[in-house]
C-alpha cells in the first residue's frame, strides 16, 4: 500500500459518511449516551433507532478493518479521523459484556485495536469519553432532553 492508495481509500470512506442515511445514523450516535451493556444491546434492536447504531458501529469496524490489514495507512487514517474515536469511546465501558452476552468475542475488534495501537490511543479515548458526557451534560442542563434528541 502506498500513501495515495491510502488516501484514495480515505477520501471513498468519506463520500460513504456523507450518503443521507449515514448521515442521520452519526448524527443521532453523536446524542447517544449508554450508560450500560442493556441500553446498547436494547438500543440495537430498537425499530426506529436500532438500524443507526448498527450502521455506525459496522462503518467504523470496517472501516479500521483496512487499517489493521494494511489497506489504510494507520497515521494517515487516525489524522484525518477522530469520529472512530467518539464512537467507540460510547460503547467501549461495555464491550467486554456485550461480547459475552454476544458470544462474539471479536466484536468491534478492528475499531479497538487501530484506536488502543495508535500513540496516546487509550489516552484520547478517555479524554473523548469525558468531553462528550460534558456536552451531554450541558445540553441536558439546557432543557434538551435525550428523548427529544433521539426523536
Amino acid at each position: 500500500m502506498n500513501k495515495a492508495e491510502s488516501a484514495e481509500l480515505i477520501l471513498k470512506l468519506y463520500d460513504l459518511r456523507r450518503e443521507a442515511t449515514m448521515r442521520k445514523a452519526r448524527d443521532w450516535m453523536f446524542m447517544f449516551n449508554p450508560t450500560s451493556a442493556d441500553d446498547v444491546e436494547k438500543t440495537m434492536m430498537d425499530q426506529e433507532v436500532g438500524a443507526y447504531l448498527r450502521m455506525v458501529l459496522s462503518y467504523w469496524d470496517m472501516a479500521a478493518s483496512l487499517v489493521v490489514h494494511g489497506a489504510i495507512d494507520a497515521d494517515m487514517f487516525n489524522d484525518t479521523n477522530g469520529e472512530h474515536i467518539g464512537v467507540f469511546a460510547k460503547i467501549e465501558p461495555f464491550l467486554g459484556e456485550l461480547r459475552a452476552k454476544w458470544e462474539m468475542p471479536d466484536a468491534f475488534k478492528n475499531l479497538e485495536k487501530v484506536i488502543y495501537d495508535k500513540p496516546g490511543g487509550k489516552e484520547q479515548l478517555e479524554k473523548t469519553r469525558a468531553w462528550m458526557k460534558s456536552i451531554h451534560e450541558q445540553m441536558s442542563a439546557g432543557g434538551t432532553s435525550e428523548a427529544s434528541a433521539t426523536a
